[in-house]
């Protein structure tokens, strides 16, 4: 597969992951990594929490070998206190900064960050020149389509971004206010990548190899981010790389022997990053992924929303294992 780069970073493959809140940790981000993402960025960071020394935002931004390249997004409406958060992050030497325009959370955009940015263009530009002034690596944007239908201004924002000095642009193609609900407006992409110059990386309901194709060949995106689909699924990168290569190939599906223990390697990666306590309870949420599909799942949903140690994820993949004999 050819790379491509993203102001001078080569990912070397196109299909990338997304950064999610309570998902994407170093943990996650590795694993990912490992089977064929070509790139990843960390849970989003507030720039305010930075400026207040945040001990649990500093640890946000930690990158090992195993994850490269990978980003930190940081998120904030203060341009200056975005450009420290930025100057902070240095001190963990990621390959890039991502600014977070697009994050639809009330928490976030309620407070003016995230996709409340859309609603200042003037505000998007600012932010990105000194984010650029204070980074030492490339510069890049997450935005969506718009605030709502009646101000889809993806095209304008992501011009005075690139002018400002952004290396790429990422586009989820729906507007706040449709949250994460149908359908995603792939044109919004197209539109965008045909009036900048810069990298763009297209986003949105992105669950196959077979639809990143589509969308990649549809939009001209140089890039496409997977995110929730990628939720006990990270074979998914390696699909796509293939599907990239040799359309015409079927793609290759994990056995649920390899499934369960993907599932057991991820989770046994976050008791060791972050103790078998706040593990195993963040985990409740992510092993689901990995029972789509299965018989009994609501069950085992069920299961897995009680569990405490990795022995009760062990005796998970034990019950679905007999289950299947």
């Amino acid at each position: 597969m050819t790379a491509a780069s993203v102001g001078g970073v080569v990912l070397p493959s196109r299909a990338l992951l997304a950064p999610m809140a309570g998902v994407s940790d170093r943990a996650y981000r590795e694993l990912c990594m490992s089977m064929g993402a070509g790139y990843c960025v960390s849970e989003m960071v507030s720039s305010k929490a930075l400026s207040f020394g945040s001990r649990k935002s500093e640890e946000l931004m930690v990158i090992s070998a195993r994850e490269r390249p990978c980003g930190i997004q940081i998120f904030g409406d203060d341009p200056k206190c975005m450009a420290q958060a930025a100057e902070a992050a240095m001190r963990h030497a990621p390959d890039i900064i991502d600014i977070n325009m697009g994050c639809p959370a009330p928490k976030i955009s309620g407070n003016g960050s995230g996709s409340a940015l859309m609603k200042d263009p003037a505000l998007c530009g600012a932010i990105t020149r000194e984010v650029v002034r204070a980074s030492a690596v490339p510069v890049t944007v997450k935005l969506r389509k718009g605030w709502d239908d009646n101000s889809v201004n993806a095209v304008e924002i992501a011009k005075i971004c690139e002018q400002a000095g952004a290396a790429a642009v990422t586009v989820h193609g729906r507007t706040r206010c449709q949250f994460y609900k149908p359908p995603v407006d792939y044109d919004i992409i197209r539109s965008v990548k045909q009036s900048v110059s810069v990298p763009v990386i297209a986003n949105g309901d992105i669950d196959s190899a077979q639809k990143a194709k589509q969308v990649l060949d549809y939009t001209g995106a140089d890039f496409v981010m997977i995110g929730r689909a990628s939720l006990g699924n990270p074979w998914l990168f390696a699909q796509i790389n293939a599907c990239l290569e040799n359309p015409d190939q079927p793609p290759a599906f994990p056995s649920l022997e390899e499934k369960l223990d993907t599932m057991v390697a991820h989770v046994a990666k976050m008791v060791e990053y972050k103790g078998e306590y706040i593990a195993m309870r963040q985990a409740r949420k992510l092993v689901v992924g990995y029972f789509k599909g299965m018989r009994g799942a609501a069950a085992l949903r069920n299961d897995a929303g009680k569990m405490e140690t990795m022995d009760d994820l062990l005796r998970l993949k034990d019950k679905v294992l007999s289950a299947s004999r």
